[in-house]
């Protein structure tokens, strides 16, 4: 009786001592025990489907879209589930970032199809950032409920520092540029978003530059501090893609903006 009391005695102190017996050579063999790093999205699902609904113009059938919605629920998901991290390049996280703002603007304007503009959506008065369709927060992403505002100011504007998004997020309107009918990827970002500054500069519906005066988007009033920036000039950044060069001294005015869907 003292011989099993003392061997019990000796097995709980070694225990306490070392701590619980573990298989060790299991445990080599199940690998690190850090959670992978996520992948950056493939954007090929949207791509497929910016090529089927949406013209060389920029204009969307959004008839035709409400009534084949399968494949976008399921690329919506694939963004709902996988935000950008740490490990994504940047060019990797602003063509996801571009991507799900047109991706969930398209969403909100199918969801309330037809309507003539996406400012009929939501309340009748409507203040900035507080009630405005951009404000609401109807989308998830990575557990964390999300705006169109929340994308494009929260995120895009104040952590990328390149005027040139505003190419390249397309708020369903006419005044908008002209919405892609690809995607946005890592390895083409920068060329999209230039030719995406051609476009909209030498589009005479959204922007008339003259050498000596100019009548611009709204654009560059809206997100002035953005086109100035580090030393930067409204004129620098339209000489950069208008056919016509202002001189430095143009005079510049805006054009109305026109809210009408962007539809086919």
């Amino acid at each position: 009786m003292k011989m099993y009391t003392f061997c019990f005695a000796y097995l709980a102190a070694v225990v306490l001592a070392t701590g619980p017996i573990i298989d060790r050579p299991a445990l080599a063999a199940a690998g690190p025990t850090t959670a992978p790093v996520a992948e950056p999205v493939d954007h090929s699902a949207f791509d497929k489907l910016l090529k089927k609904y949406v013209n060389d113009q920029g204009l969307v059938n959004y008839k035709a879209w409400k009534n084949d919605q399968a494949a976008f629920n399921q690329y919506l998901a694939l963004l709902s589930k996988n935000p950008p991290t740490a490990s994504w390049s940047k060019a990797e996280q602003m063509a996801y970032w571009i991507n799900a703002y047109n991706a969930y603007t398209i969403r909100l304007i199918l969801d309330h199809y037809p309507v003539q503009s996406i400012k009929d959506i939501g309340t009748k008065i409507q203040i900035p950032f507080v009630t405005t369709p951009w404000a609401a927060k109807f989308f998830t992403i990575g557990g964390t409920k999300m705006s169109l505002d929340n994308i494009e100011h929260g995120t895009l504007r104040k952590k990328y520092n390149d005027p040139r998004i505003h190419f390249a997020l397309v708020c369903a309107s006419i005044s908008c540029p002209r919405l892609r009918n690809e995607a946005y990827t890592a390895a083409k970002l920068d060329s999209q978003l230039d030719e995406q500054g051609r476009d909209f500069l030498r589009n005479p519906n959204k922007n008339k530059p003259g050498k000596t005066s100019a009548q611009l988007s709204k654009y560059f009033d809206w997100y002035k501090g953005d086109w100035t920036a580090n030393g930067q000039t409204v004129v620098g950044w339209v000489n950069k893609y208008a056919a016509t060069k202002l001189d430095n001294t143009a005079k510049i005015s805006y054009l109305d903006y026109n809210w009408s869907l962007n539809e086919q």
